[in-house]
């Protein structure tokens, strides 16, 4: 009889398996696999869902309150994995892990899609004028500045100074090298009208490129118009009790994620 009371308090006190979609719900973890290209290619899909974008506070506060009865130990009955899942996909996307406070929603990953498409067309424009050219490269590297201060680590507190250089940085050598690659093309006269518009819609790609942000030692570069995403689909997860001693002793988790490479 004891050991019946405790398989139904423990039950009581776990997530349903009412949905055989949803793996079981570990928090803190990516929902997907890490060890497959599909698995993060699903892993960010959900990253960049604008639909999170429309969550109600109300929404929002039942969401953590959810994921901290989980914690405790203190779910009520009848509780699915895919609600946890929802439940902490909603809190990643619009709280900051570090702070807690609510990231302004341009500058959150889920608004990759509805802030970040403008600035792409913007960029792709045929027939672009040299004040045309240097707005929207100044505008594409504003984003990314505040996307990327906006979901920096928070942890390790860097001067603003720092944020500024490399924001400056970026936009100098982005609108630099924008203005000189279509300088270049249009005294290009071996050029026919047709090839000379079609090299200058792949100027925008050479120009943001450099200006992209790389991991530091503030925190990880995420990925977003300008930025590399190449090293985010190719991270991948190990445990830290096959990475050396040193680095394995600097870490409490059991598992972390890494750079496969470019």
């Amino acid at each position: 009889m004891a050991d019946t009371a405790t398989t139904a308090s423990a039950a009581a006190a776990s997530p349903a398996n009412a949905s055989t979609d949803a793996p079981p719900f570990q928090l803190g973890k990516p929902r997907f696999q890490q060890t497959s290209f599909y698995g993060r290619f699903r892993h960010f899909l959900d990253i960049i869902d604008p639909r999170t974008l429309f969550v109600t506070e109300r929404r929002l506060r039942e969401a953590v309150q959810l994921l901290e009865d989980y914690k405790h130990g203190t779910l009520r009955p009848g509780v699915t994995n895919e609600q946890l899942w929802g439940a902490q996909k909603i809190k990643q996307a619009i709280l900051h892990p570090d702070t807690n406070e609510k990231i302004f929603m341009p500058f959150r990953m889920s608004g990759y899609i509805p802030f970040g498409t403008p600035i792409v067309v913007g960029l792709l424009l045929p027939n672009q004028t040299l004040a045309s050219t240097v707005f929207w490269q100044w505008l594409n590297q504003s984003h990314n500045a505040c996307v990327n201060y906006a979901n920096r680590n928070a942890t390790k507190p860097s001067p603003a100074s720092k944020f500024i250089q490399g924001y400056l940085g970026a936009v100098i050598s982005a609108v630099s090298i924008a203005v000189g690659l279509n300088v270049l093309v249009q005294k290009a006269n071996k050029f026919t009208p047709a090839t000379r518009l079609l090299v200058q819609r792949f100027v925008p790609f050479p120009a943001v490129g450099p200006a992209g942000d790389s991991p530091d030692s503030s925190g990880p570069a995420y990925a977003h118009p300008g930025a590399s995403p190449d090293r985010h689909v190719h991270a991948g997860e190990i445990e830290t009790s096959q990475l050396e001693p040193e680095i394995a002793r600097a870490t409490s988790s059991r598992t972390v994620v890494y750079n496969k490479g470019l």
